[in-house]
């Protein structure tokens, strides 16, 4: 290793020093030039009650970096004319309901098909994601649905109902599991043998990572109760993703034109190319091609990024959910080039919402610099983006700030503005009441007065009981924070109740419920 090397791996060490010390969990990172290793490292623990260090053949979970694996897999059925990505969803999952427009497998694979995440909808629901769920359950959330979050192809709104869907057609297909699916066509030919499909949190695997989140009396455990699948519920090694991003530039399974379509942004209904391909992110950062995936699980984050036109690529898996893997590669990537940090947009502190709409932000200042909060999290910006500030994940919303206070944006191309929202605000009117959702079987009841109140909703999955806080005058934030995973959302004021929406559920409506006057004693 040359000098220049020597530096690069100290200063990406740098990177790492939170996890240098004493039972402290850790991550694995590599990084290759023209698909040759100039990097590889392990810091901290894959068990802290054990000591085991982390290692290259440490197995730990890559969350949803496995949607690249299921799109190859309907790419290479495709090939073999076993099915077609114009297909209707419908032609394969007779039990997917057709709702206000079609939806193609195409769509699916791109997070443009305007299906709600079944997640997002389990939390809504009142099911946890760390109470026992099955298979069973995810079809039934799916086939509930009565709304699609926007028209398919004109938005991505990031969706593990899809690659459910597609995880369900490789099998149905196939007549074989996912696991067996993967093996035969890609795993296994490329001796990738530590990776696969981990059903359920808590397997037995020789080499498995503990998990961990953080929380303020120190390190805890964490696992998710449902059953994975094909959007998220791969594990693999350092080893073995290095010899994945080799593949995709030295092709030994799957073709040039399958990973050229993989990584082709999406092209939207208004002309604008988004940020995602078919399971794999596309990005520009700072003028250089970026293509890749990301995973947040239970404990973990992980991150693939290769910057194809410069030969840089770059593998991060961590066994903790302190690691911002995507933050990360960029500064990694940033030592790499000799980048010089962009001087930051000036975006004032404060929550903010979308001016004729429902989506909602906060601008905090974190070391002095901007940071971007909403129900998905906290990140930083990429302050060198074209067109201004966007928030350092996945997403396809940049923000301008105005001489006015508000904040100019563009989300999938379109031209928004956000507002900035007052504070101890009332609403016109007090959400205290009964609501339903029929068609999925939800039922609410509020408390409250014109300012905050008490949600309570019951369904046949589960219950969930959160503060709510008025943010406008016809908008509410409802708050769910004393969990591992918190969650947001917001209620916004309907004639005839209110409309749920968060960053992967849209247009949820609950009408209000009149309760018939009970009679008294004859």
């Amino acid at each position: 290793m040359t000098r220049s090397h020597v530096d690069f791996a100290k200063r990406v060490d740098a990177l790492f020093n939170e996890f240098s010390g004493p039972e402290m969990p850790g991550a694995v990172v590599a990084v290759t030039e023209n698909g040759r290793e100039i990097l590889s490292e392990a810091y901290g623990l894959a068990n802290i009650n054990d000591d085991v260090p982390m290692g290259r053949k440490t197995i730990i979970r890559i969350g949803s970096q496995s949607k690249q694996f299921t799109v190859l897999l309907i790419l290479m059925l495709e090939a073999e004319g076993k099915l077609s990505l114009e297909d209707e969803v419908q032609k394969h999952l007779p039990y997917v309901p057709r709702l206000e427009y079609p939806v193609t497998l195409r769509q699916l694979a791109a997070n443009t098909s305007g299906y709600r995440d079944y997640m997002d909808v389990m939390t809504v629901s009142g099911l946890s994601w760390f109470a026992p769920s099955d298979r069973q359950t995810v079809r039934e959330i799916i086939a509930k649905q009565e709304a699609l979050n926007f028209k398919p192809g004109s938005a991505i709104i990031y969706s593990n109902s899809g690659f459910f869907m597609l995880y369900e057609i490789i099998e149905q297909i196939e007549g074989a599991t996912f696991s067996e699916v993967l093996r035969k066509r890609i795993t296994g030919p490329l001796g990738m043998n530590d990776t696969s499909l981990m059903l359920r949190d808590g397997t037995v695997m020789k080499r498995l990572a503990a998990h961990y989140t953080k929380r303020a009396e120190g390190w805890a455990h964490l696992g998710l109760g449902i059953e994975e699948d094909g959007g998220g519920g791969i594990v693999s090694t350092l080893g073995d993703m290095v010899v994945w991003q080799q593949n995709l530039i030295n092709h030994k399974v799957g073709t040039a034109e399958m990973y050229q379509r993989m990584a082709t942004p999406f092209v939207l209904d208004n002309g604008a190319s988004g940020s995602y391909g078919l399971g794999l992110v596309t990005d520009v950062y700072h003028g250089r091609r970026a293509v890749g995936h990301g995973g947040g699980v239970a404990g973990g984050k992980s991150q693939s990024m290769r910057f194809i036109d410069d030969g840089l690529g770059i593998v991060i898996i961590a066994n903790n959910d302190q690691v911002d893997g995507y933050a990360v590669a960029h500064r990694i990537a940033d030592i790499y080039f000799g980048t010089a940090a962009p001087a930051p947009i000036e975006l004032v502190p404060g929550l903010y919402r979308h001016d004729g709409g429902t989506d909602v932000f906060e601008i905090v200042a974190k070391n002095g610099l901007p940071t971007f909060v909403d129900s998905g999290g906290v990140t930083g910006f990429d302050f060198g983006h074209p067109g201004g500030a966007r928030p350092e994940r996945l997403t396809d919303l940049v923000l301008r700030p105005r001489p006015d206070g508000k904040i100019d944006g563009t989300f999938c191309g379109t031209p928004r503005v956000y507002a900035p929202l007052g504070a101890e605000v009332k609403s016109v009117a007090p959400l205290a009441g009964r609501y339903a959702n029929k068609a999925q079987g939800l039922e609410v009841e509020i408390d409250s007065d014109s300012q905050r109140g008490m949600f309570r909703l019951r369904s046949d999955l589960g219950a969930m009981n959160a503060r709510i806080v008025a943010a406008d005058s016809d908008f509410w934030f409802l708050l769910q924070h004393d969990t591992d995973w918190p969650w947001t959302a917001t209620l916004n004021l309907t004639a005839d109740g209110f409309e749920m929406n968060t960053n992967r559920t849209k247009k949820l409506r609950f009408k209000r419920v009149v309760c018939p006057l009970k009679s008294g004693p004859p």
